[in-house]
């Protein structure tokens, strides 16, 4: 189990380009490891790293998921303007972001429709739209 964790992980890093090295190896082994997708943050993900007995620093965490979002293996969402999810799911889909826990999930399109956005301003083109739908418990 455990090396087809590492492989899924190193063909992951390799198919966008990026060197193996060992904090990203680990990383990516907890991101895409059993085959599933994630939604962290730099923080769970550390803290899940440290759980797996990983040495990796916060800042470290933060610069390696920056560099599978610029590699394009993760997208980045922003909920707030303070608080930053990371998807391994980059295809465009919506999200339900759960205020009282913080968690954030996928959310089915199946249903959803995006029609008659603003006009772009002259010189620019709408490259995507990203969708988050807040949620509270009743």
């Amino acid at each position: 189990m455990q090396k087809t964790a590492q492989k899924r992980s190193s063909d992951w890093l390799s198919h966008a380009g990026l060197r193996p090295t060992r904090q990203r190896l680990a990383l990516a082994t907890l991101l895409v490891g059993d085959g599933q997708h994630r939604h962290v943050t730099a923080e769970s993900l550390f803290d899940a790293a440290r759980r797996a007995g990983e040495k990796v620093s916060l800042a470290t965490v933060y610069n390696t998921l920056r560099a599978f979002c610029d590699a394009g293996l993760m997208s980045e969402i922003t909920v707030d303007g303070t608080k930053s999810y990371f998807d391994t799911n980059t295809t465009e889909h919506p999200h339900f972001f759960w205020e009282d826990s913080g968690e954030l999930t996928d959310a089915s399109d199946e249903r959803m429709q995006i029609t008659n956005l603003p006009a772009a301003p002259a010189g620019a083109e709408v490259a995507s739209v990203d969708v988050v739908i807040r949620l509270r418990r009743t």
